[in-house]
């Protein structure tokens, strides 16, 4: 069976503020891959971050789509941003981190703000864009029990009609838990290539993946699905991190620990720990977890991308 283009998108949002080349591709139906911007203000050291940033973004673009990193500049949403804007969010000191609770007073106070894995997928969402790429999942903290420090990202998966690309959720969460979670939240997890479920610097977990796919056009056309049965939400499609870019649950299970019980003796708590557990776990090993990050960020944006020609070819016309 033949398929048709994706139909032109209908009006983005009148508060989002978009790059020439998304709006134009999004007003053509051609794929557009969103991305965040935390990982460029608050996920790694300067000048790493912004090449990684760009290095992303062409990624994409030899794969077909057009990138669409997502930040808050001077409280205006900007989907798509230059390559002046990219070293701002790079430099600046004063970035906001913004999760969806902190969207409407980054925004009214004019500020910069470096958007999580939930409010991209909701500014991605209010553009028109159905694929996201990311590093990691946020979701269940250990401890949460007492807690209660539970990612926004698995509630926003629950409701915002996005695919998010990820290398798994973070490996200094509770993995087991998050998966309950997103079960009974009807998000679907789908691992690509692989039945274990990764964590992020490692390509086991310990769980299963609860599905697998082993194309593009397959995971494509579960999107198609899903949201045409009137199902609401994301879907968390999985990308193990390349076998020769990670860090084996053994090599990373202790520094994490370590990283962990730091954040406990210092009283670090809400969404300050997630940067600094990433920032520590980078110095406890060396350089070496950065590196990891930076190589399935890549894998992911090829996913991502062909994920998003795919998207294109089956998406429901107008």
């Amino acid at each position: 069976m033949k398929t048709q283009p994706a139909a032109p998108q209908s009006m983005p949002h009148p508060a989002l503020a978009l790059a020439p080349e998304v709006a134009e591709a999004l007003a053509a139906g051609r794929p557009v891959v969103a991305l965040e911007s935390t990982i460029i203000s608050h996920g790694m050291p300067y000048p790493r971050n912004v090449e990684m940033a760009r290095e992303v973004e062409q990624i994409v673009r030899d794969g077909g789509a057009t990138p669409a990193t997502i930040a808050i500049l001077d409280g205006v949403a900007r989907i798509g941003l230059s390559a002046d804007e990219l070293e701002l969010l790079a430099t600046h000191e004063d970035v906001a981190k913004v999760s969806i609770r902190d969207l409407p007073h980054v925004m009214a106070t004019k500020r910069h703000g470096a958007t999580t894995v939930a409010s991209t997928m909701r500014l991605a969402a209010l553009a028109g864009i159905k694929v996201f790429v990311t590093g990691g999942l946020g979701g269940v903290h250990r401890g949460a029990e007492s807690s209660m420090d539970i990612s926004a990202d698995l509630t926003e998966l629950s409701q915002t009609d996005v695919a998010v690309v990820s290398a798994g959720v973070k490996s200094i969460l509770d993995i087991g838990r998050t998966l309950e979670v997103m079960e009974t939240l009807g998000v679907p997890v789908v691992n690509f290539g692989a039945d274990e479920f990764p964590s992020f610097y490692s390509r086991s977990s310990g769980y299963s993946a609860p599905m697998r796919s082993d194309s593009p056009e397959e995971l494509a056309e579960m999107m198609r699905i899903k949201w045409d049965l009137g199902l609401k939400g994301g879907i968390s499609v999985t990308n193990p991190v390349p076998a020769e870019d990670e860090m084996t649950q053994d090599e990373i299970g202790a520094l994490i620990d370590q990283a962990v019980a730091e954040s406990a003796e210092r009283g670090i708590l809400g969404k300050d720990i997630t940067p600094f557990l990433l920032g520590r776990i980078v110095e406890l090993s060396g350089g070496r977890s950065l590196d990891t990050n930076i190589a399935l960020v890549r894998s992911n944006a090829r996913l991502g991308a062909a994920l998003a020609k795919a998207y294109a070819a089956v998406a429901p016309t107008a």
